[in-house]
């Protein structure tokens, strides 16, 4: 008698989580022994923000269910319903589905709606990305939620793993694998710069940075005065074309994106603003670019990986380990300048021979699969306590 197959549904919020999670959801789908169930949200369903879930249809995946959750609101308060809203359809959805694992990635709050509701339904949830530390973001406190919530972990590096089990998870359920969008490193063709062009319709005859800029949601970086602080540094380089993409639907994002609108819109033969690159298309033009600058986590974790330069603005990924080809910048327009500068001369240039991602080198979803299928699931899960004496 054949054995059942395990049915895992995968939860996606927004562009980047479905860009990292790419190779996952193919191995799922392709594995003789599992059920891939797609769960889409948030961004993904919004005109506002490119409506990326075209792109997961395009890539060949089926959606099983889309759960709208987001409001036309650019304030805490419209986030905090919106998660609400997403308890409401995250309900529905699994009830419907009855998976036997959900996989969630980071640390949003679409992510901490899916989380807390698969708790109560009894669902275990594998987290991607937990153990990790960024500052500038209550984003930082939603992921140590996610870990609560969860039964299995898979950590980006061994600090993060030892972090995880620090928050009382037992260490045979915590497995460090790497940063899972790394597996697009060996995995993935990516296209020449001249087929990147053509593919954006945008020229790009001269050397160019890529840039993204998200609102910090703790600290004290207002989104406007900081944003114009950064496009103000990018006057300063003339000669460099700059591929502009929009902030995601934290609170203060859609302030933004007229001031991005705008800077592209006086000068389009320099400025390219895009919603939504999607994971091919913004890999492949890391690989070109001469720096990645702004404050996405991906120029921390990925970029490093190429041997580019990353820019990284502010306090919102303060805490994350970070490679030495990453240039740390106060969120001001004199900062800003310098680390820019640096980047695009050897002062701050590491040789792509010198720089080590901690993130590791792209193997991170085959192990992943391995916890799924291997790993049995009890209903009572014990708190670890560290032993007083190694916490000394």
């Amino acid at each position: 008698m054949t054995a059942e197959k395990k049915k895992v549904a995968v939860f996606t919020g927004t562009r980047a989580e479905y860009g990292l999670l790419y190779w996952l959801l193919k191995d799922i789908a392709q594995d003789p022994d599992l059920t891939l169930q797609l769960l889409v949200s948030g961004m993904h369903l919004s005109p506002e923000f490119g409506e990326t879930y075209q792109q997961i249809e395009k890539d060949g995946f089926h959606i099983d269910e889309k759960i709208e959750i987001l409001l036309s609101s650019d304030s805490a308060v419209g986030v905090a319903k919106s998660m609400g809203l997403g308890v409401l359809g995250f309900a529905d959805a699994l009830s419907r589905l009855e998976p036997d694992m959900l996989v969630i990635l980071g640390d949003r709050f679409e992510a901490l709606a899916a989380a807390q509701t698969a708790a109560i339904l009894r669902i275990p949830i594998l987290h991607l990305h937990g153990g990790e530390i960024t500052e500038g973001a209550y984003d930082d406190a939603i992921r140590h939620a996610i870990t609560k919530f969860s039964y299995l972990h898979a950590t980006s590096t061994e600090a993060y793993r030892q972090r995880v089990i620090q928050l009382g998870e037992a260490p045979e359920r915590v497995r460090n694998v790497g940063a899972i969008g790394l597996d697009h490193l060996s995995r993935a063709t990516l296209m020449t710069k001249d087929e990147l062009a053509k593919n954006l319709s945008f020229s790009l005859d001269n050397p160019y940075f890529i840039v993204t800029y998200h609102p910090v949601t703790l600290g004290e970086e207002a989104p406007e005065t900081s944003f114009e602080a950064l496009l103000k540094a990018l006057d300063q380089y003339p000669d460099y074309q700059i591929i502009l993409t929009y902030p995601n639907a934290d609170d203060g994002g859609r302030r933004i994106i007229p001031l991005l609108e705008g800077y592209a819109a006086k000068q389009p033969e320099r400025v390219l603003a895009i919603p939504s690159l999607g994971q091919m298309r913004y890999l492949s033009a890391v690989k070109h670019a001469c720096a990645v600058i702004g404050n996405s986590s991906s120029g921390i974790i990925e970029v490093p990986s190429f041997g580019i330069p990353t820019v990284d603005i502010g306090v919102r990924q303060k805490g994350r380990l970070a490679a030495n080809s990453v240039i740390h910048a106060d969120a001001d327009f004199v900062s800003i300048h310098r680390a820019i500068q640096m980047a695009v001369t050897d002062t701050g240039k590491e040789p792509s021979a010198a720089i080590e991602n901690p993130y590791g080198q792209g193997n991170t979803s085959a192990l992943v699969i391995e916890m799924i299928k291997t790993i049995p699931f009890e209903k009572c899960k014990p708190f670890f306590d560290v032993s007083f004496e190694a916490v000394k």
